[in-house]
């Protein structure tokens, strides 16, 4: 079967992933944010799985880690309220985690239970490719997870090339070498990236991350790449009102995308 985030590139441009964390910010409120994104318009979902050290991510996200884990999330409990998922939600999945909470878990257990809950892919910021391409790409292939790996204006043509070559969805472009929610606009540095990346013909599309935080900087990567992805700035807004759901509309209402 086709993987939903290969059928979503091949069908849209200027796609919409969001990012927001499982189990905040409230513990039942996991669903709720998944249901409301796809209706309001979203393209694929990031879940993120909370981690106590959560790589690469600003103070937005890592608070809202922190609230989820006192909240009392785990990855057995996340799996447990997702389990009934794909009867309402039909667009990509993608988990998002750390590698120690999936090691915890066990790597083929976790896998195994992504397949059975039809998660389409995983992002695993602290996974380099080389350990990548040695020790999971076997297991994540054989049940259909397409792993989406970062690359960087600091990465090397040669690394990028690597990446290229082992990936069969998007590669996710970080936009700055900020953490996540820190870059407030982009500068001539993300653009001399873009055309960098132009120039090498890489073979997967791009989707850019860190630092979009509404349209507009969402169009402004949409020149470059082929969809954004918001992370802090989605997870900040759903937990300003008393309702996941309605904050997660509101928040979407700038997209025009309903």
């Amino acid at each position: 079967m086709t993987n939903r985030i290969n059928q979503v590139l091949e069908q849209k441009e200027n796609i919409l992933s969001i990012y927001f964390t499982a189990g905040y910010p409230k513990l039942d409120d996991t669903v709720k944010v998944m249901e409301a994104l796809e209706q309001n318009g979203a393209d694929m979902l990031e879940v993120g799985v909370p981690f106590s050290d959560p790589i690469a991510d600003g103070p937005t996200i890592q608070h809202s880690n922190t609230v989820a884990l006192e909240n009392g999330m785990s990855v057995k409990l996340l799996f447990e309220q997702l389990k009934d998922i794909r009867k309402s939600v039909s667009i990509p999945l993608i988990m998002m985690s750390s590698l120690n909470p999936i090691l915890q878990f066990g790597v083929e257990q976790f896998c195994a239970k992504c397949k059975e809950i039809d998660v389409d892919g995983l992002i695993i910021p602290d996974l380099p490719v080389e350990e990548y391409i040695s020790e999971y790409k076997e297991v994540m292939e054989r049940y259909n997870l397409k792993n989406v790996i970062l690359i960087t204006p600091s990465s090397t043509d040669a690394r990028i090339r690597l990446v290229d070559e082992h990936t069969d969805s998007f590669i996710y472009m970080v936009s700055s070498a900020a953490t996540t929610g820190v870059n407030k606009n982009f500068s001539s540095d993300f653009d001399a990236f873009a055309q960098r990346l132009k120039a090498m013909k890489l073979k997967n599309p791009l989707i850019t991350g860190f630092g979009i935080k509404d349209k507009e900087s969402f169009d402004q990567v949409t020149r470059f790449s082929r969809g954004g992805i918001i992370g802090s700035a989605f997870v900040k807004a759903v937990a300003e009102g008393e309702d996941a759901a309605a904050s997660t509309a509101n928040f979407m209402k700038q997209f025009g995308r309903f």
